[in-house]
């Protein structure tokens, strides 16, 4: 029975996670950890990989040195990346970006507002936005080698 009700809801999220992609994306502006505010309009013309993450998500602090090489290596071709932590209660994210070695934007999404409006319902949730300001890819969840994905999406909006 739980494997038949799991089943569902991954049918269904990921129905919901495709009406995103070739939409514009939902627009925002957040306070970052550097205390700026950030407005994904404002970043047209760039292509904007928005990472949804929690502390309580192994994964996602797994992913976290990879998303900074990313940001690292594809900044100077016009693609940023913005870490957007979902919890609440957000003293536990500032802690552990305060220990890993981050420096992209770290912006905090207390009360799921934009969770709600990008459809997450998986940690972590990764959005490529293009440079006009459409969703293009997500990716839900992560394992090793989900970086090649990112990888190719980037690359491939950094040709168009």
């Amino acid at each position: 029975m739980s494997i038949i009700s799991t089943s569902i809801v991954f049918t269904a999220s990921k129905s919901n996670a495709a009406q995103l992609i070739n939409n514009p994306a939902p627009d925002f502006t957040l306070k970052s950890l550097s205390g700026q505010n950030l407005n994904l309009n404002e970043q047209r013309g760039n292509i904007t990989v928005i990472n949804f993450w929690a502390t309580w998500c192994g994964p996602c602090r797994k992913e976290m040195p990879i998303l900074q090489r990313f940001h690292e290596k594809y900044s100077d071709l016009g693609v940023q990346v913005w870490g957007v932590n979902v919890e609440q209660e957000n003293q536990a994210g500032r802690d552990f970006i305060s220990k890993v070695n981050v420096n992209f934007p770290i912006l905090f999404d207390e009360k799921n507002t934009l969770s709600a409006l990008y459809q997450v319902d998986a940690m972590p949730t990764t959005v490529v936005v293009d440079r006009s300001g459409q969703v293009r890819y997500v990716f839900r969840g992560y394992k090793d080698g989900y970086e090649k994905k990112y990888a190719k999406a980037i690359k491939q909006l950094i040709r168009e």
